[in-house]
């Protein structure tokens, strides 16, 4: 979002269960031009005195986070945890590469019914 339409959203990312930016999360957002590398993991509760336009929780549907501010609007999009796969190195990054594009994808669609 912040990538695609900065002049229109301002975007804010968190989680439930905040870690650490995974390093392939870093690797392939760098391999599309994207550097996440000033991004830390931030939980949601962080937010719950602001208040926002959309929420948008991207998760697996069994596993989404609860913001428990305000938000005009409140989306899901499911998506698989790259993160959470057991494989080869080759395998989980081939994941967090798909999962990449479907965000992408989804966020082009959501800009395009926005405006």
């Amino acid at each position: 979002m912040r990538n695609l339409a900065p002049e229109s959203f301002q975007a804010f990312s968190a989680g439930s269960e905040p870690t650490r930016v995974h390093p392939l999360a870093l690797k392939v957002m760098n391999e599309v031009g994207i550097d996440i590398s000033g991004q830390h993991s931030k939980s949601v509760s962080e937010f719950d005195d602001q208040e926002f336009a959309f929420v948008i929780t991207v998760c697996k549907h069994d596993a989404c986070p609860i913001f428990a501010g305000n938000a005009r609007e409140r989306l899901a999009w499911s998506f698989d945890d790259p993160a959470a796969i057991n494989g080869t190195d080759e395998e989980v990054l081939g994941l967090f590469r798909k999962v990449r594009d479907e965000i992408e994808t989804q966020v082009r669609r959501f800009l395009a019914e926005s405006r």
